[in-house]
């Protein structure tokens, strides 16, 4: 989804219009799930698919209307079709797809989009909600919301500020759901029909030191899923040539490195430096941020050596507990291959656990 969500500010930033289009509802089988999308472009490029066959290429032929129109569209298809050289509806389910007109003049969907896209490239997740009447929508503004777990909502419903402040109530709840979903909402009287979608990106992996430890990690958590970032503070580890599958390699002192990075409640942190006193730096800077994954490698012995001085310097045996150390699963590991495997599948247990 983020092609699509990046090639809508694009086409924003060349004043063109585009229509994007969702399944929002299905029963039973059909060639994509809820929550498949595709964005047609003001030059008729298609971006993503929702199944191809007559079911896209009659969404396709309707985009043009609701460009024209400034209007969204709710269509209903039936994939029941009989004769064999109908192969495109021969699923068996039915599906809706919801059009809607992405205008340059509705500033305040662009800062939504906006808003996904940051989640997206920095971590983290919320909930775009979509009232899906479109008798509702009005002009060059849709009523649609962003509301990010950390940060400032994106969008608006101006039509029905209750139900914005019931979906902020409801947000943590709707975003445990994880799956996109209509929900009905009764507000003054009236039934509101809501698409929600989870918008859960790629969790942040920060690993402080770019040693041989950290090479081999990289190429393994970004296989993954993990978006890495590489931090070092020595011009020929922060290379960007030695960790071609990071999404950013920073050279950087320890010493007040968190204050430079998005560290929030859905980062992992690794930290392999070079020695002692770099690991304690940053374990310590680490302690107090709300990252929901802290890893330091290193032996029993100089995990405990770094525990008592930092219990010296008032952080608490809680503190200490939330510590992954010696960072990795248990799986006799030595080489720096074995190491990083061991790693790896510990961040993977802690991101299916959460």
């Amino acid at each position: 989804m983020k092609e699509i969500y990046e090639r809508v500010v694009e086409e924003w930033s060349k004043s063109n219009a585009c229509v994007l289009a969702t399944i929002i509802k299905q029963a039973g089988p059909s060639p994509r799930g809820i929550g498949a999308k595709c964005l047609l472009t003001k030059d008729g490029t298609l971006l993503g698919t929702i199944g191809g066959g007559r079911l896209e290429a009659e969404v396709l032929e309707k985009a043009p209307e609701v460009l024209k129109s400034r209007m969204p569209e709710l269509m209903s298809f039936h994939l029941k079709g009989t004769d064999v050289e109908d192969t495109d509806m021969l699923c068996g389910g039915d599906v809706e797809v919801f059009l809607f007109p992405v205008s340059p003049e509705d500033t305040g969907l662009l800062s939504l989009f906006k808003a996904v896209l940051k989640v997206h490239r920095r971590g983290g997740a919320g909930l775009i909600a979509t009232v899906v009447e479109p008798e509702t929508w009005q002009g060059d503004k849709a009523p649609m919301l962003f509301l990010p777990r950390e940060g400032e909502q994106a969008g608006s419903i101006p039509e029905y500020p209750e139900l914005e402040t019931e979906l902020k109530n409801s947000a943590g709840q709707l975003l445990r759901q994880s799956a996109p979903k209509i929900h009905t909402f009764s507000v003054k009287g009236q039934s509101l029909s809501v698409f929600v979608e989870p918008i859960i990106s790629n969790p942040v992996l920060f690993i402080f030191g770019g040693g041989h430890v950290s090479q081999q990690i990289v190429p393994l958590a970004a296989r993954v899923g993990f978006a890495v970032t590489v931090i070092d503070d020595r011009e020929d580890f922060a290379d960007p040539r030695l960790f071609p599958e990071a999404q950013h390699v920073v050279k950087h002192g320890f010493e007040d490195i968190m204050d430079s990075l998005p560290v929030d409640s859905s980062s992992f942190l690794v930290i392999v430096t070079r020695g002692h006193r770099y690991d304690k730096e940053v374990l310590a800077q680490a302690l107090k941020t709300n990252a929901r994954y802290v890893g330091m490698i290193g032996s029993k012995r100089k995990r405990d050596i770094i525990y008592q001085k930092l219990l010296e310097e008032a952080f608490t045996r809680d503190d200490l507990a939330r510590v992954h150390s010696p960072v990795g699963l248990s799986i006799g590991a030595e080489t720096p291959a074995e190491i990083a495997v061991s790693i790896v599948a510990e961040l993977i247990k802690e991101r299916a656990e959460g």
